[in-house]
């Protein structure tokens, strides 16, 4: 991995494509999950939602992480508004992203800032 002090957040991810790749493996990951995967599995039905749902997280890391993507979708509080999400899943959610962060060489202090993102 190259110098995080030389590089942005987006470049040491990888940039978009890298990006991509990661959060492929991210939403594989909640769908094996079985604390939060069957939240998930129900959308499986609806491919296009699948993508749009990549799509704004490619869009959200991209952005947030200092790339040219332009996130349009809602602000996570309204996404997930309703959802009563319990801390047991959302910590779940959460060790799905570092763990796939991890298999793909993102440095400790990288993984933070992608944490403090979301």
């Amino acid at each position: 991995m190259k110098n995080a002090m030389k590089n942005s957040l987006y470049e040491n991810l990888g940039g978009a494509e890298k990006i991509k790749i990661m959060v492929d493996d991210i939403v594989d990951a909640h769908l094996e999950n079985s604390i939060i995967g069957p939240r998930f599995r129900p959308y499986l039905e609806r491919p296009e939602y699948v993508d749009q749902v990549k799509q704004h997280m490619c869009d959200l890391l991209g952005m947030g992480s200092g790339g040219p993507e332009q996130y349009s979708g809602r602000d996570m509080e309204t996404t997930h508004e309703g959802m009563n999400i319990s801390e047991e899943e959302f910590v779940a959610a959460l060790d799905d992203i570092l763990m796939v962060l991890q298999n793909h060489g993102i440095d400790d202090k990288d993984q933070n800032e992608v944490l403090g993102m979301l």
